[in-house]
């Protein structure tokens, strides 16, 4: 059949028991590279702050516009995206939004002025929010549960290789030359990244085959529509709102609270995600190896006693926050990458671009709800210190408990849906 000259390649029993061919590394490779542009490119807004607001001449409230135009404008094209995502091979759609993603920081690049930097943030973000879905059903698609764990977990790297390699990266061109230049340098990698997309990976079109919705607006329906759908987006939503609640004042807090003195700040960042790059492909493979509804119950539990740590520390020195952080990390890998397997899990294969838009669209927008949530919550004392970051540790606790509740149903679902007690 002409469906199985396209899997049979990743699917072959023989390489699924000895682990990843060498194609298969390859492509997890790429991925994972493409996810470490993407994530790159969101974060690097922030420490580059400093630097752009002078340059630009611009208030701290139209930088935070900025920073959040590309989130909400991700929330959308995710939305937008999601009925067309099932009717295009993977590879193309991917080199598609991967070229929008590339333009759009092109644009950042080459901005003399606020009003271009401000579109530039939201045509990346309008591309490069779906990147990430369609990175996501890929490995569904290309990769069997049994190995989906150890997949997931090289591909979440990008995000602490982002924070170790690519910020203090971007910063010491922003630093030496000009904060263009961190951007192009990005456009640079970008554009080596597609020739590798197109030289390396192959036509991921499988689906083309199955039954697909008349037109993509019944086909986003359907995907909503779904009751069997619905518990899977509840668990992203939540995970993101928490997640997203300390993260835009983990620096801030740092400071001013627990009294370490901004220029450790690297430091903290640099030795968490140096062991972040380690953890993740560990966590994959524990959750492949002794389950993912398990490795996700540690995960949240580590979470759940660090952030209470974490949100009541008092003045301490660096080497107890910097323990404090990478058991954070810890925690909070080892909750991402099984929640994320498992979920990828539930959609059939006709509707996995589409629901993998979905999830991505609402993790964007439920992490803007909780920054914003998070800032109307606390305030700002006389001497900069932050007045009641404790509550934020409360509310992300309380999510994280109703999350575990959630994916116990979710993992019962796929254990059923795959005929299995164990996932």
């Amino acid at each position: 059949m002409t469906e199985q000259t396209v899997v049979a390649p990743i699917d072959e029993q023989q390489e699924q028991q000895r682990g990843f061919s060498r194609y298969q590394s390859l492509l997890v490779a790429l991925l994972a590279f493409v996810q470490f542009t993407i994530i790159l490119d969101f974060m690097i807004m922030s420490p580059l702050g400093a630097i752009i607001m002078p340059a630009l001449n611009i208030t701290a409230a139209q930088f935070g516009v900025a920073v959040s135009a590309y989130a909400f404008s991700a929330g959308i094209s995710g939305i937008l995206a999601a009925g067309f995502a099932d009717r295009f091979d993977r590879k193309r759609l991917l080199l598609f939004f991967y070229l929008g993603f590339t333009a759009g920081t092109a644009l950042c690049a080459l901005a003399p002025n606020y009003h271009l930097l401000l579109l530039g943030r939201i045509v990346t973000g309008l591309f490069g929010g779906v990147v990430g879905s369609v990175v996501l059903a890929i490995v569904t698609d290309l990769f069997p549960l049994h190995l989906r764990g150890r997949v997931m977990g090289f591909v979440q790297t990008a995000f602490a290789a982002s924070q170790v390699l690519g910020i203090p990266a971007g910063l010491f061109l922003s630093n030496h030359w000009s904060w263009h230049v961190a951007f192009g340098a990005l456009v640079g990698l970008s554009i080596a990244t597609i020739a590798a997309v197109l030289l390396v990976m192959r036509p991921v079109n499988a689906h083309l085959k199955l039954k697909q919705d008349n037109n993509a607006f019944q086909h986003l329906i359907e995907t909503v529509g779904q009751p069997r759908y619905t518990l899977a987006f509840g668990v992203t939503t939540l995970l993101a709102t928490g997640g997203f609640m300390l993260m835009p004042f983990g620096s801030a807090y740092t400071v001013n609270n627990i009294g370490i003195d901004i220029v450790h700040l690297p430091t903290i960042y640099l030795v968490s995600g140096l062991f972040s790059i380690f953890t993740g492909p560990l966590v994959g493979r524990a959750s492949d190896t002794f389950g993912k509804y398990p490795v996700f119950i540690f995960g949240s539990a580590v979470s759940v006693v660090m952030v209470l740590i974490y949100t009541h520390l008092g003045h301490v020195g660096l080497t107890t926050v910097i323990i404090v952080n990478v058991l954070m990390f810890v925690g909070i890998f080892s909750r991402m990458i099984p929640s994320q397997t498992l979920i990828s899990a539930i959609p059939v294969p006709s509707q996995r671009g589409s629901f993998s838009a979905i999830s991505a669209s609402l993790q964007q927008l439920s992490g803007g709800l909780g920054s914003v949530l998070a800032a109307a919550i606390i305030a700002q004392n006389a001497d900069g210190s932050l007045r009641h970051f404790d509550r934020l540790g409360y509310i992300v606790v309380a999510t994280s408990i109703l999350s575990l509740i959630a994916m116990y149903f979710v993992q019962k679902s796929v254990a059923n849906q795959l005929g299995k007690q164990v996932v």
